[in-house]
């Protein structure tokens, strides 16, 4: 369900960034280019306006409900699946004795052969 709700919120998220970036503000004559200046459209003169500020709308509320969804899922996960390496009980080693390196004296003094 999770990943569905994923797929649906980066879907989602394309399309927003597509509509806004489609709409021109006051004033902007680069809207025409994409033929919504022309008043025999399908939507009609301002139909198209309404038509992509309502798509926006539309597209916004449902990215807001999936982001919702995902914070959601994400407070019912109570333990990760990997704990980080900090937080790992570490288990004590058991000393192991060393030799001396050569040419070295032991405690006694003698070097050993």
């Amino acid at each position: 369900m999770e990943f569905l709700v994923w797929i649906v919120h980066i879907l989602v998220a394309s399309a927003v960034v597509g509509l806004v970036l489609l709409q021109h503000g006051k004033g902007a004559d680069m809207g025409a280019a994409f033929g919504s200046g022309s008043s025999g459209s399908l939507f009609g003169a301002s139909g198209s306006a309404n038509f992509m500020s309502r798509a926006t709308a539309v597209l916004a509320t449902l990215f807001f409900i999936t982001s919702l969804g995902l914070t959601y899922f994400s407070s019912q996960k109570n333990e990760p699946a990997i704990q980080p390496v900090v937080q790992q009980p570490v288990a004590p080693q058991p000393a192991v004795p060393t030799a001396p390196l050569n040419g070295a004296a032991d405690k006694s003094g003698a070097i050993p052969k």
